[in-house]
């Protein structure tokens, strides 16, 4: 789909989208182009109980007295739409041209002539991860799936296109971290084993993103054997890679993500039940996530020094992998009784966690799973869980989830639950139980920080198969990426 944005002038043949208010006015733009189609809107409206609510549709197929093959009029409430009513309103647009239009304009102002250049480019923003689609392994589509939004033309016509071009750049960076976490989280895992997802991962050293890969000799040198503990049963080889991002200041401290990158989840030898399973190729979303999130701060060139870190690792049972009842010496020092080897992403984020701690000494840590079935009984697929040591930063997190539609909810830490963890063997098991069961996984994460800022999202109900939507009718949501660009943009670039 190629985007523009353009001063106000003739609109193309095929489909014209304006914008209308919940009592049906539109912009003075809008009126003077629907003009000879005299009370069509009006009429329109009241067949079909068009109320002008936000992102709510009206479809007019060969409208009287206008030259456009298509009406289309879309909603914007009672109040001023807010940036996220402006990316349901692209999404909304998105869900109705992405079958047969080949041309659209939208008139982008609102019933009282504002057309702002950041509302035009959150209806871009929208319209850009409404198109998405993981059809690369279908060589037969079904009619609904017909149609490429690839050869779509969309021109949004406003008077400050300049400035819409400008901001535009920042937002589309936004747009293709989301595609390249989506692309990552839906792809089948015999295609996509730690080694190859390191290797796409490399490929932000175009952007000028500097990449090491550490392989298993490098991390057992390193004495990771929490994560390495978890590889041992798979044929592919295990990966850690490190993402650098220096676009702040010299030298200053910079902000940390972590991801899980489990590319396959079989549970090992306390494997799972046979139902579903082939969803556990998403149990990387995290480490997917880091990927978009590093994609888009160095196509924007963010003002500010990140690192992204992804442990890689397949879990699969075999004649060598790790045991319940095993003991395991994590990169900190600490060893850990693995009572459940369904439990382990946070063995591997244990180790990324402490590497990145001792290695970059962030201002923050902000880690993602797919960790625990117990978060999605508890929030189901609208909210992530969010864990942290840190106020500020989970107060900045909770916000950012609001502004952007990836909303997160605090859930609490505290001793009683880290006592549930505590091993009769060594100094923890990965494992406490049913009971509060994403809460102990959260404390298990927290001895690895090493008191340093931290929160962790359990994505679980988010990450894959969440609810799908006019912004996401995706399997894979690549969820994450919007949230925390939205958390640096707003408060860690200088």
């Amino acid at each position: 789909m190629k985007i523009t944005f353009a001063k106000p002038g003739q609109p193309a043949r095929g489909t014209l989208v304006v914008l209308a208010n919940d009592a049906l006015k539109i912009g003075p733009l809008a009126r003077g182009l629907l003009a000879k189609s005299g009370d069509l809107l009006a009429r329109a409206a009241k067949t079909a109980g068009f109320k002008g609510a936000v992102a709510a549709s009206l479809d007019i197929v060969a409208p009287a007295g206008l030259d456009q093959e298509r009406l289309l009029v879309i909603g914007t409430g009672k109040a001023a739409p807010g940036t996220l009513d402006w990316q349901k309103i692209g999404g909304a647009i998105q869900a109705k041209i992405r079958s047969g239009a080949t041309e659209v304009t939208i008139v982008a102002e609102t019933a009282d002539g504002t057309a702002a250049p950041e509302a035009a480019v959150e209806i871009a923003l929208g319209l850009r991860l409404g198109a998405y689609r993981f059809d690369r392994y279908k060589t037969k589509k079904k009619p609904e799936e017909e149609g490429d939004a690839s050869t779509l033309k969309v021109t949004i016509a406003l008077a400050g296109d300049a400035q819409a071009r400008k901001l535009w750049k920042a937002r589309e960076a936004v747009a293709d971290g989301v595609d390249i976490a989506r692309d990552l989280v839906n792809e089948p895992p015999n295609v996509l084993d730690p080694a190859e997802f390191a290797a796409r991962a490399a490929k932000l050293t175009a952007l000028g993103v500097t990449i090491e890969t550490l392989d298993e000799k490098a991390m057992k040198k390193l004495g990771m054997n929490a994560l390495l503990g978890v590889a041992q049963g798979s044929a592919k080889p295990p990966r850690l890679v490190v993402m650098q991002w220096n676009g702040g200041k010299k030298g200053a401290t910079p902000v940390a993500f972590v991801g899980k990158g489990v590319v396959f989840d079989t549970g090992g030898i306390s494997i799972k039940p046979a139902q579903g399973m082939e969803d556990m190729k998403g149990d990387m979303a995290g480490a997917a996530c880091v990927v978009g999130l590093m994609h888009a701060l160095a196509s924007r060139k963010a003002k500010v020094n990140a690192v992204g870190v992804i442990g890689l690792v397949e879990n699969m049972p075999d004649g060598n992998a790790q045991r319940p009842g095993d003991i395991v010496t994590s990169m900190s020092g600490q060893t850990i009784e693995i009572i459940n080897t369904d439990a382990e992403g946070r063995l591997v984020l244990a180790d990324a966690l402490w590497y990145t701690k001792q290695r970059f000494k962030p201002a923050f840590m902000v880690d993602l799973a797919t960790l625990t079935g117990a978060i999605i009984i508890a929030l189901g697929d609208h909210h992530a869980g969010l864990f942290s040591n840190c106020d500020q930063l989970a107060e900045r997190l909770t916000a950012a989830g609001v502004s952007t539609g990836e909303r997160v909810w605090r859930m609490p830490l505290g001793a009683d639950y880290d006592k549930q963890i505590d091993s009769k063997f060594a100094d923890m098991k990965n494992s406490a139980g049913r009971q509060g069961s994403s809460i102990t996984a959260a404390q298990f994460l927290q001895r690895f920080v090493d008191g340093n800022d931290w929160a962790h999202l359990d994505i679980a109900g988010t990450g894959m198969a969440g609810p799908q939507n006019d912004l996401n009718r995706s399997w894979g949501p690549g969820w994450g990426v919007r949230l925390l660009d939205q958390l640096v943009s707003a408060h860690y670039e200088r």
